[in-house]
């Protein structure tokens, strides 16, 4: 049955179906940006051609794209960071994680690698990311992809944000994550094929949270990026003018992250974007359907 999650003890100590995460590049790449001071950047790269970003979404990392690095390689140098306070990268304290600011880290990021118009690919919160960045700075992509981003400012995130504001909602979430984090993040994360999951994957997604920075870094992107207030913004300023950039849609039918009406919306708020409905697949569809996916990047760009 689809979405229906084994018990932790059970997952393989490495995936049951092979990737190519361990034929990528890794760097870690010493950077100053202007919203998160002095840090470390840690992205995975795989192959020579035309640069092509991808921007992972919240809790996961660079990792989440294993299954789609290797075919897109044949024709793309693949680029892939892990977002500040997420994955390998370092958790600044910095003053702010709202969406503009991570916005702008991408801008920075592409700069620091001279690969700003580059094609792109973001999933989850890094499309919503990559959508706002496209506002702000028209000429940084060539062209977007967005895989099941959240657009629209509904009661979750209200109530996410309320509960994240009371004194002792840090301790709760440590509770709630737990020291070692491997199980709340088996938990969290969901996929059309959960046979699809190992500890391997775990591991990757639990490490950040373990730490003090980590966990903070955390707290903070589901208290200030997914601020409703952002969503609101970014609605009103796609209905002003036309979005820069070629836009194509990639959602779920089914999807018990981000509910599959926000990719309906989006093409609402952007009547040019190409909105492709997928079944049988989850919020990360490069996971579940991974040759859905590269096709439809190859077609599109």
């Amino acid at each position: 049955m689809p979405f229906r999650r084994g018990a932790f003890s059970a997952l393989p100590a490495e995936p049951r179906v092979p990737h190519d995460f361990a034929r990528t590049r890794g760097v870690d790449l010493p950077m100053r940006s202007r919203p998160f001071g002095e840090m470390s950047v840690h992205y995975r790269e795989l192959g020579d051609g035309p640069p092509l970003l991808l921007v992972h979404g919240l809790m996961t990392s660079s990792y989440s794209f294993r299954y789609v690095y290797a075919p897109l390689a044949k024709r793309w140098r693949v680029i892939a960071p892990d977002l500040p306070g997420a994955g390998r990268s370092d958790k600044p304290r910095a003053p702010s994680y709202g969406p503009e600011a991570l916005a702008e880290w991408i801008g920075e990021f592409q700069r620091e690698l001279g690969i700003e118009g580059c094609a792109t690919v973001g999933n989850s919160l890094g499309g919503y990311l990559c959508i706002l960045h496209a506002m702000r700075e028209p000429r940084a992509f060539r062209a977007l992809v967005d895989i099941h981003s959240p657009a629209s400012p509904d009661f979750r995130y209200r109530a996410l944000g309320a509960a994240l504001s009371v004194p002792g909602s840090r301790a709760l979430l440590r509770a709630l994550v737990g020291r070692d984090g491997r199980k709340w993040t088996h938990a969290n994360v969901h996929y059309w094929d959960e046979w699809l999951k190992s500890l391997e994957e775990a591991e990757e997604y639990a490490a950040p949270l373990r730490s003090d920075e980590g966990l903070d870094a955390f707290r903070r992107y589901l208290k200030e990026t997914l601020a409703p207030s952002g969503f609101v913004t970014l609605a009103r300023e796609l209905r002003e003018r036309p979005f820069p950039v070629p836009l194509l849609l990639l959602y779920a039918t089914e999807d018990p992250m981000v509910p599959p009406r926000n990719g309906d919306y989006l093409a609402k708020l952007v009547p040019a974007a190409k909105l492709v409905v997928v079944e049988k697949t989850s919020h990360f569809m490069h996971v579940d359907t991974p040759d859905v996916v590269v096709n439809a990047i190859d077609s599109f760009f």
